[in-house]
């Protein structure tokens, strides 16, 4: 479900104004790649959304738009799905066993199971904590 859609770059004394046609909407970035990826995002989050209130997300290409001089044309692609599963936080019950003893211990230090987990996952597999 990777799309990719036409945005407008506007250079500004502080960086870039950027404007996404298909969504009628735009966003900012502090230098080029900041841009970029701002408008990925407001792309990705504007189209869940629209899911989440049973809109369409529209195509690329749906609205037209020529860009002027001074304005820079190009591509973001955004996949939805890749997109929803980075921005659901949503909790998962899991069941799992401890020694006692390992427990005991945990609870005297009032340590908190889910978050510790959480931790010890997102460092075992390399991720970025969210």
């Amino acid at each position: 479900m990777r799309k990719a859609y036409k945005i407008i770059l506007t250079p500004e004394e502080r960086g870039y104004t950027v404007f996404i046609p298909d969504f009628e909407s735009g966003t900012q970035g502090k230098d080029l790649a900041d841009a970029l990826y701002m408008a990925r995002d407001a792309i990705g989050l504007m189209g869940i959304t629209m899911q989440d209130m049973g809109k369409a997300i529209p195509e690329p290409g749906t609205v037209k738009y020529e860009a002027e001089a001074e304005e820079i044309e190009t591509y973001v692609d955004v996949d939805f799905r890749e997109y929803r599963k980075k921005q659901d936080n949503k909790k998962v019950k899991k069941t799992l066993s401890i020694p006692s003893w390992l427990n005991e211990a945990a609870e005297n230090e009032h340590i908190n199971f889910s978050r510790t987990l959480e931790e010890a996952l997102i460092n075992k597999l390399g991720l970025e904590n969210r």
